[in-house]
């Protein structure tokens, strides 16, 4: 054993990280992008790779945004995570087409149906529920204070917009106490036109950010509906949080 010298103080540290030893048994490479589902196995590289790299910054620095009243904006996910998950998603390819009748549902009816594929279907659903309680609580907590999130929701689903299938969505309420609103591609680049507008404050965010998330009231006050979408194909994550 190194015994210092008497009378001096000694302090040794690994300052240098040379890599991690992954858990491997559950990897299940059949998926088109397998290191989505890693957020419990390999919780450190997950965050690495899919979570934006401004996201200390909500909780630190001028990050979020407010563009409507009690409509927080704030960067979520990386660049990496938006393009695996439609990747996914297309790779499934089973959209509900937007029509009020859907087996998916308990009731098997949706009041206001968007062209949609659950979080479920591609076996998603505990893994985003996972990252509503490690990441989204958090930011939830900083933004509506006083309010601790149970980090539940029913339902998960990535949206598709398109001019020829579905370009927009009539105002409506969220089954929820608040909802996430994540995009997934560029507009500019991707698609024109979409966004969203809240009535109650005649307020519209329409150039979304790709990898920001909206973070809103669900019910009462937040009445909204999606903005059309005149060209390409526009992807956004949506989350009806604790309903």
């Amino acid at each position: 054993m190194f015994k210092p010298p008497k009378g001096i103080f000694m302090y040794i540290s690994n300052q240098q990280e040379f890599g991690r030893l992954l858990p491997t048994e559950n990897y299940n490479a059949s998926h088109v992008h397998a290191d989505l589902w890693e957020i419990f196995d390999n919780p450190l590289d997950w965050k690495e790779k899919y979570i934006h790299p401004n996201y200390s910054n909500i909780f630190t620095g001028k990050v979020v945004e407010e563009p409507c009243p009690d409509v927080f904006w704030f960067p979520i996910f990386s660049e990496t995570t938006c393009d695996e998950l439609v990747e996914e998603v297309e790779h499934y390819g089973v959209w509900s087409g937007g029509k009020s009748e859907d087996k998916r549902l308990v009731g098997g009816y949706e009041n206001v149906p968007t062209d949609d594929i659950h979080m479920a279907q591609v076996g998603l659903d505990q893994v985003w529920l996972h990252f509503i309680r490690e990441y989204i609580g958090p930011v939830a907590l900083k933004l509506f204070s006083g309010y601790h999130t149970k980090g539940f929701a029913m339902l998960n689903f990535v949206v598709k917009y398109t001019p020829e299938r579905q370009a927009y969505l009539r105002p409506h309420h969220d089954s929820s106490t608040f909802t996430i609103n994540i995009a997934l591609n560029n507009k500019g680049i991707d698609y024109q036109g979409g966004g969203c507008k809240f009535h109650r404050y005649d307020c519209a965010v329409d150039s979304p950010r790709k990898g920001w998330s909206f973070m809103h009231p669900g019910r009462l006050t937040h009445l909204h509906e999606g903005l059309p979408t005149t060209n390409g194909t526009r992807y956004i994550a949506v989350s009806f949080v604790d309903p």
